[in-house]
């Protein structure tokens, strides 16, 4: 039988099978996961193989026909050939790839094994030699349904194959009567439009080792021809198959080769299951976390941790560093200040002595206006507590100096010309907002006077006693 067919398809699956093995030689073994292992996607950034050899044998059924394999037509016997296939194999994700595979085979058909060279009174017997070359889908159905609250490793993995190709065939019958006498009733050569054929049928995968996968597999195979069995298109014993196709089951046992050096393939990976792991290992990390551990020392719900007032009276309302409020910002907090919104003198209990009176103190600090670090910017936090400023200086009959205040970090010079700048800000502010410009006036000492003078250098100290140092506060002149 002058048939090219298998040395195109040795022509054609060589060289990919080739290609398939270098191009996964030369990856590492470990990857970092995140985004270096898939952008740019890159050869080099696989972490799984994708390509694989495969290779079967089993036995051919012609059933869709007019000559049969099984009980042909009553004739009680069955008649088996054999089948073979190599393929190449690429996934293109964990769930769906493709196939280059080559089969080749005969099928037996009929009333009477050709191959025993016995005559047959009842009816012909047929035998079909075939060679296919096709394109098939793989359809990883295990990976494609698998539940996302599996966490456990898969060794057993149900594919789908369908796809289309081009067959070329000869057909051999041996008439009722004689024994010899096989006559060639057919020939088709591939890649003729006639040769057109598809396929499609599952098959049971189990991953043996990393590298080999055992699997049964069961096909279908539309022909297209109604001469494929042998029959040449005639009725026997006034049997006719209905069908245009004369159709067979390939039912084969193979084997799977992964290629590559990685720890495993494409098709045996769960995307999940790195998910998993990681979950794991941060469950295994998880430990409980300790808050205040220092306590609470003064019950004002501030863990001491963070409490910059240690020692705040019990029932005093504090902000979130633990400082008890002073909403006129009279030096009298609110727990004692009988006029929480009016500022007033200490010894008033903080209400103004009459409508004339001045404030006797001469320095008033406006706790809480503090900067970022290496910034002037007036925080939107600290608005309310200007507001009230400027209600502290326009009650007053006094007139005030806004200073600036730095922490130690940055040198001298530059931390003076940022005091100055937060100063003039400040003042800037309250003068916008209704002080009389005459009453007030700005200047920087920059990290002179700090509030926390311990924190020399600024690594001594807690970042919230260097932020208290960043801040802005006013004397009486």
């Amino acid at each position: 039988m002058k048939l090219n067919l298998t040395s195109i398809a040795v022509a054609l699956i060589l060289p990919t099978a080739i290609f398939a093995q270098d191009s996964t030689g030369n990856y590492p073994n470990e990857f970092t996961s995140g985004s270096a292992n898939v952008s740019p996607f890159t050869q080099e950034s696989k972490r799984f193989n994708d390509w694989a050899i495969s290779a079967g044998a089993g036995v051919p059924l012609m059933q869709s026909s007019d000559l049969t394999s099984i009980k042909g037509y009553g004739a009680g016997k069955n008649l088996f050939g054999w089948s073979a296939y190599l393929s190449v194999d690429k996934a293109i994700t964990h769930a769906f790839g493709l196939k280059l595979q080559y089969d080749k085979g005969e099928s037996r058909q009929g009333y009477v094994n050709t191959k025993d060279n016995v005559a047959s009174p009842t009816g012909p017997g047929a035998r079909t030699q075939y060679d296919a070359i096709s394109i098939l889908g793989d359809l990883n159905f295990s990976n494609l349904l698998r539940r996302v609250d599996n966490h456990s490793p898969f060794r057993w993995a149900l594919h789908g194959y369908a796809g289309v190709g081009t067959l070329a065939y000869r057909a051999y019958r041996q008439n009722a009567g004689t024994s010899y006498n096989q006559s060639l009733i057919t020939e088709v050569k591939p890649f003729k439009f006639g040769s057109l054929f598809g396929q499609a049928g599952a098959g049971l995968k189990y991953r043996a080792t990393k590298s080999l996968d055992l699997e049964a597999r069961g096909m279908y195979i539309y022909t297209g021809d109604d001469t494929f069995d042998g029959a040449g298109g005639s009725s026997y014993n006034g049997r006719v198959n209905d069908n245009p196709s004369d159709n067979l089951i390939n039912v084969t046992l193979g084997a799977t080769l992964n290629l590559g050096k990685h720890e495993s393939h494409l098709f045996w990976h769960d995307p999940l299951q790195e998910m998993y792991y990681k979950l794991d290992v941060l469950a295994d990390k998880n430990q409980d976390v300790e808050v205040c551990k220092k306590g609470d020392a003064d019950n004002d719900g501030v863990c001491d941790d963070w409490d910059r007032q240690l020692n705040t009276p019990l029932g005093a309302r504090v902000d979130g560093a633990g400082v008890a409020l002073d909403a006129d910002l009279d030096g009298v907090i609110d727990l004692y200040d009988k006029c929480v919104t009016v500022p007033g003198p200490v010894e008033n209990n903080g209400c103004p002595l009459d409508s004339k009176s001045t404030v006797s103190d001469n320095t008033r600090v406006l706790e809480g206006i503090e900067f970022d670090l290496n910034s002037d910017r007036i925080l939107p936090s600290n608005a309310p507590i200007l507001n009230n400023a400027v209600n502290y200086i326009n009650s007053s009959d006094g007139s005030y100096t806004v200073i600036g205040g730095t922490d130690t970090r940055g040198t001298n010079a530059y931390n003076q010309k940022l005091s100055e700048r937060r100063a003039n800000n400040v003042k800037n502010y309250l003068i916008q907002n209704g002080v009389n410009s005459g009453k007030i006036d700005a200047m920087g000492r920059g990290e002179i006077n700090l509030k926390y003078p311990e924190c020399e250098p600024a690594t001594k100290c807690p970042e919230w006693k260097n932020r208290a140092n960043r801040r802005v506060y006013f004397e009486g002149k």
